[in-house]
């Protein structure tokens, strides 16, 4: 893009000013484009895409040309690489017709230049043989022959399942995806145990006239291809941005002191929370600095025990009795091995607060702790009203009214 150049003479300035003119005025300017603000057009994609991808490299020259892989993204969370074999100009956007077995597939680029190549080590490829190849870009037809396809998908999964029911088979059938030409359905499904489903395939044959693909896929798969919002409020990791999926276990609840309610632990899927793994490795880096908890501090007037750890706030506290809250000191962590070095050379301190090195921190105070709720309110002031007198001209038209 060729710049225009700025005018900042001050002599002009100068002399538009002196004319009655903005110095202003005659001055030409540029707006910069939205790749020198950080961020590229070219990299963003539509929102409505699952496991999105930013291309930080969109904006650089050859980046297209350094490759001829191309991410290709289908329904939901499936995702396919092909090869531009014809040298196509594609774009983050660009619906497009790849090859498939049989026929052909439509769908979205959602990557391409050099980090096409970084994303094929996590989709785990074999061999080259496994990248098919693009053939153009998305024809009318092409379009009209996706859409109607993507009509059948909710009945023909509502017919499926009552099939599946009819046949006695324990599985459960998820998402059901077209191919875009219509000539294949893949059935999603989801089972406990392996499952015979040959039956299922030659009836689900010949009710769809189309060639059948049955996939298993998991809990937390499941949860992805059809999205959703978390207890946090947003959106769905595996519906965003996660592809590979690791075991949790309720050992990563217990490091982070997470009350073991199973209806608080488990997600959308009816499993345990991808994001407990989060952020174990920093609640084990600040284990190291706790001492055990099946350590006894002895003092001299009795022995405590373990009773809680607050990792953040970086502090242990120990009760005089096993089960009970008895008599709680807290103290720092560095506090706590002294003790138990001291306890080791047969020494017993006076209490556990005594002869601490380290103080323990203070805790934050609120400053409207001590303050009044009514602090802004505007006091009203109280109106006193002056009672009237009764005259004696009132009294006397009283007088005579009762007479009369």
């Amino acid at each position: 893009m060729e710049e225009k150049k700025i005018d900042n003479s001050q002599d002009k300035r100068q002399e538009t000013a002196a004319e009655g003119q903005s110095p202003w005025a005659n001055m030409q300017f540029t707006l910069a484009p939205s790749c020198t603000r950080g961020l590229c057009a070219k990299g963003v994609s539509r929102s409505d895409h699952q496991l999105n991808t930013y291309d930080w490299l969109a904006d650089v020259p050859g980046n297209a040309e350094s490759t001829d892989l191309v991410e290709v993204q289908f329904k939901n969370t499936r995702k396919g690489y092909y090869r531009n074999v014809n040298g196509l100009p594609l774009k983050k956007g660009d619906w497009v017709a790849v090859e498939a077995s049989p026929g052909h597939d439509v769908g979205v680029v959602t990557l391409t230049g050099r980090l096409v190549a970084l994303q094929l080590k996590k989709a785990n490829l074999k061999s080259a043989d496994d990248i098919k190849s693009l053939y153009r870009l998305a024809k009318d037809s092409d379009m009209e022959r996706y859409y109607e396809a993507k009509a059948r998908e909710e009945a023909t999964m509502i017919q499926s399942r009552q099939i599946a029911k009819d046949l006695k088979l324990d599985m459960k059938i998820g998402d059901v995806e077209y191919q875009g030409d219509g000539n294949k359905a893949i059935f999603y499904y989801i089972a406990d145990e392996r499952v015979d489903f040959r039956q299922l395939i030659k009836v689900l044959a010949d009710t769809f006239h189309v060639r059948i693909e049955m996939k298993q896929i998991g809990a937390r798969q499941e949860a992805g291809r059809i999205g959703g919002t978390g207890p946090c409020g947003r959106e769905l990791c595996c519906a965003t941005w996660m592809k590979s999926f690791s075991s949790v276990g309720t050992t990563a609840a217990r490091l982070q002191d997470i009350s073991p309610n199973p209806q608080k632990l488990a997600g959308m899927c009816a499993k345990l929370k991808c994001c407990l793994n989060y952020e174990v490795d920093c609640y084990m880096d600040a284990a190291k600095d706790f001492p055990p908890n099946d350590a006894i501090l002895q003092t001299a007037d009795a022995d405590y025990y373990h009773f809680k750890h607050d990792y953040l706030a970086g502090t242990v506290t120990y009760s005089m009795d096993k089960r009970k809250p008895v008599n709680l000191e807290t103290i720092t962590p560095a506090r706590a091995k002294e003790v138990i070095a001291m306890n080791k050379e047969g020494k017993k301190p006076l209490s556990l607060q005594e002869d601490a090195r380290q103080k323990q921190p203070e805790r934050p105070k609120d400053m409207l702790d001590d303050s009044d709720l009514t602090r802004f309110d505007s006091q009203m002031k109280k109106k006193r009203k002056k009672k009237k007198k009764p005259n004696k001209q009132n009294k006397e038209n009283k007088e005579t009214k009762e007479e009369k």
